[in-house]
């Protein structure tokens, strides 16, 4: 997803222009051969002409918990990474600014985005319940190891078998499995109706499987070179990446924005906190887009 606009100038403006409707586009394009959903906030439509006096001087690129054998492997976690950045290089004005808001997965895609890319003008990226280090050693990687690994095949048939279910029944058990949340973004339900297919499913499985096996240490090199670009937020109760990875990297890197999560939000927060996450995030980077 793309965020793109002018930053205003000072508190007030900002306000104020947060009140306006943003204007949103959503076009689906084939990068790296996959077929790609695009969602662009702004009045923006194409961010890759140089020769436009118009274009944004600062685009937020949301990178979230994606779940090219190199570029033909496009769904591994190699693939994610380049499938990025050639998205970056194609669409994208290489004059414009970026901030990188990343989830889970996608904030060891960041790290590893800025590790092969220097060239990339980050400004800054966001980090949120980072899985960027020993994913199979944390307690839900200890339990879901063996099944992304050796058995996921086995799923398939089930899921198979549920795509057949009408929409409305779908979205119903959704529903019944998210009960125990206080609330629930309807958008969630919406979103999670799609994981009733045996494809989505698959990419989902054979990329988490990657995860399990190839994020294994953390990039404290990459994070040295950028680390007053990063700000990473861990979950006191995530079993993704539990709190001692938090306690060890603050301990590496004392100098460095990693914050403790005091809210007790979830490791998916998008699920029932993706308003009160957003709202951080929003203070989080008032300073920087002040400075522009």
């Amino acid at each position: 997803m793309l965020g793109v606009g002018e930053p205003a100038k000072g508190e007030a403006n900002m306000k104020s222009s947060s009140e306006e409707p943003v204007p949103l586009h959503e076009e689906f394009i084939y990068c790296c051969g996959a077929a790609t959903h695009v969602l662009k906030c702004g009045p923006w439509k194409d961010l890759s002409k140089d020769e436009s006096k118009n274009l944004p001087r600062l685009l937020f690129m949301i990178i979230p918990d994606t779940d090219i054998k190199e570029l033909e492997d496009v769904f591994g976690l190699n693939g994610q990474v380049e499938h990025k950045l050639n998205f970056l290089k194609k669409n994208v004005s290489k004059d414009i600014k970026l901030v990188l808001i990343a989830h889970s997965i996608g904030c060891y895609i960041t790290l590893e985005m800025m590790k092969r890319a220097s060239e990339l003008q980050v400004l800054r990226s966001v980090l949120l319940f980072p899985t960027i280090e020993r994913i199979a050693q944390s307690p839900q990687g200890k339990l879901m190891t063996p099944l992304l690994c050796k058995l996921r095949y086995v799923l398939y048939m089930p899921v198979y078998l549920l795509s057949f279910l009408p929409e409305g029944v779908k979205a119903s058990l959704v529903r019944f499995a998210l009960r125990g949340m206080k609330t629930c973004d309807e958008s969630s339900i919406t979103t999670s109706v799609n994981l009733f297919s045996v494809d989505c499913i698959a990419n989902i499985l054979y990329m988490a499987s990657q995860e399990m096996l190839k994020v294994v240490e953390r990039d404290s090199t990459t994070i040295k070179q950028n680390l007053k670009k990063l700000i990473f937020y861990y979950g006191t109760g995530d079993s993704w990446c539990p709190q001692h990875y938090y306690d060890e990297i603050k301990m590496d890197f004392p100098d460095g924005d990693i914050r403790l999560c005091e809210k007790g939000l979830r490791h998916a927060f998008v699920l029932d906190a993706s308003k009160e996450m957003a709202t951080m995030i929003t203070d989080w980077l008032q300073d920087d887009l002040t400075k522009l």
